[in-house]
């Protein structure tokens, strides 16, 4: 993803960097859509705001499907060789996409009223104070709850398609960045939202410490993020390269935070229950279907020629999750709290079907 310089003489020669924006047009007009947001946030009227932003929002995901379907492009690696447009990588923004337009749908209908609202009408309020109240009366609920959504969506949408550990690394963040402020909004049992915001946001924190240092040693065993040349490095290393072989795990531990495969879904449980309904929704359905398709894209691209040696780990880690989150959901009372180790086993599925694909030679 790199832009070139080169020296000649006292002068500089700028190559710009390939860019398909056909290809990339699904994530620019979401985060696009953002934007929109973010200025109807500062000029709306209070009084039009919510009906505004779940306009912009939906009309902007359903503009993205579109230019998605529409778009009959090859495979090809664009942006610098940071973003690949691939069959997988369309089929998993169109799954998105589609999981996003019924995440917002419900997200809106639950905005709409502010008796009835799922969202605070300002987090910073102590519940039954009477401020609290005097909110609920004359204030509407936090209608930037929409483009902070769209953001998220559109880091979902980059984290299947980066094909560099750099690129990856921003759309991680992206996503996460929204979802931790989301989380912490819920109108109904504040503490308990904002409780489950703080531990989401340190355990991302460390999750993405973890990531972003296990990139660095593959950096510095491939001398590139780039995963097409890792793995040309993987192939032509040895059996007993430290630096590939810890870079990796630490890679795999970042994503597999974000998947919520155990031993690293203590964060799921909690954060399910204190987040708002909708909220709840969006990261079970969308981050889930991102998370699974970046780990897919770096198990199978950068460490493919290693899959004798990750495959084993992963089928642990696969039954580990299954049985843990089957077990642990017979105890729960309640309903979030069920439903999120359910989607816990379901992860530890998901993830025997990323072992079975690579068996297969796919």
């Amino acid at each position: 993803m790199s832009i070139v310089l080169q020296a000649i003489g006292d002068k500089d020669v700028f190559t710009a960097p390939s860019v398909s924006y056909k290809a990339l047009a699904p994530m620019l007009i979401v985060f696009g859509t953002g934007v929109v947001g973010i200025a109807a946030e500062a000029f709306t009227p209070r009084v039009y705001r919510w009906a505004t932003q779940a306009f912009i929002a939906i009309a902007g995901l359903v503009a993205a499907l579109i230019a998605l379907v529409s778009f009959r492009i090859p495979s090809m690696v664009t942006a610098g060789a940071s973003v690949v447009e691939d069959g997988p990588a369309k089929f998993l923004q169109g799954s998105i996409l589609l999981l996003a337009i019924v995440s917002l749908l419900f997200l809106a209908e639950r905005s709409s009223d502010t008796n009835g609202s799922a969202f605070v009408a300002q987090a910073v309020n102590v519940p039954g104070s009477r401020e609290e109240l005097s909110l609920g009366v004359v204030a509407s609920p936090h209608s930037e709850v929409f483009p902070l959504a769209i953001f998220a969506i559109g880091g979902m949408l980059l984290f299947p398609a980066a094909h560099d550990l750099v690129t990856l690394f921003v759309a991680l963040e992206v996503l996460s960045l929204p979802l931790y402020l989301l989380c912490g909004l819920a109108r109904r049992r504040r503490l308990l939202s904002q409780e489950a915001a703080m531990k989401y946001f340190l355990l991302g924190a460390f999750s993405s410490g973890f990531f972003l240092y296990g990139t660095a040693l593959l950096y510095g065993f491939a001398r590139s993020t780039d995963l097409g040349k890792i793995r040309d490095a993987v192939a032509m290393s040895g059996s007993n390269d430290g630096l590939l072989y810890a870079g990796l795990a630490l890679l795999v531990v970042g994503l597999l935070f974000k998947v919520s495969a155990v031993p690293f879904q203590a964060w799921t449980p909690d954060v399910y229950q204190g987040a708002p309904t909708p909220v709840t929704a969006l990261m079970a359905a969308c981050t889930k279907v991102a998370a699974f398709g970046a780990l897919m894209r770096v198990v199978y691209v950068a460490a493919g020629p290693l899959k004798w040696d990750w495959r084993p780990v992963f089928w642990a880690v696969a039954i580990l999750t299954m049985v843990v989150g089957a077990l642990m959901a017979l105890t729960q009372t309640d309903v979030k709290r069920m439903l999120a180790y359910s989607s816990i086993a379901h992860a530890g599925f998901l993830l025997t079907g990323v072992i079975a694909t690579t068996n297969s030679g796919i």
